[in-house]
């Protein structure tokens, strides 16, 4: 079993111990130390929002915890696996988010992903209607299914999907849900 090293940056003492205390259920995790060292070689760091953990490795993910929004297009750039997760998470979501961020993937709630003044979510390059298809694909519905789903036909959906393809560069649904996954288009 490969063993995810984590390492905490979180300045409160309480929330600290907290964290450390649920990732203990999962035996494929081990907190590595509390302080941002280089020589520690975790894979995950765990930041409260606005305490840092944007710089170090480009290859450790970052998982924020906090109500703040992070900022979704400077976090693409850098080119690293995140998520960000409400402080109040449970110990399942929290060892989830863990487990994604160490295989690359981005993750977290909607509302701290992609936050919006106007309510609406804001996802790039994608259509709203290619996003929705997205997150059907992402559930595992056939074409059939997600225009029911969707109120559309078979035909149209095959169009959306065939365009998913092209934007996200990538040539079958698997790709396309990893791709979403780590744009942060679609959250688990």
């Amino acid at each position: 079993m490969n063993v995810i090293r984590v390492l905490l940056h979180i300045p409160s003492p309480a929330l600290r111990a907290g964290v450390r205390a649920l990732l203990l259920s999962d035996k494929a995790i081990r907190v590595v130390n509390d302080s941002l060292d280089e020589e520690s070689n975790a894979e995950v760091v765990i930041a409260s929002v606005g305490e840092g953990g944007e710089g170090g490795k480009e290859s450790v993910g970052i998982l924020f915890l906090g109500e703040e929004p992070v900022n979704v297009e400077e976090m693409r750039r850098a080119g690293r696996a995140w998520g960000v997760l409400p402080a109040e998470a449970s110990a399942e979501e929290l060892i989830a988010a863990v487990h994604a961020i160490a295989q690359g993937l981005v993750v977290g709630t909607p509302v701290l992903l992609f936050p919006s003044e106007s309510g609406t979510v804001e996802r790039g390059l994608l259509t709203e209607r290619e996003t929705e298809v997205l997150e059907l694909l992402a559930k595992g519905l056939a074409n059939k299914q997600i225009a029911a789903a969707l109120g559309i036909s078979e035909h149209t959906v095959k169009f959306h999907v065939s365009s998913l393809y092209a934007k996200l560069n990538v040539t079958n649904r698997a790709e396309a849900v990893r791709e979403g996954l780590r744009g942060g288009w679609i959250a688990l």
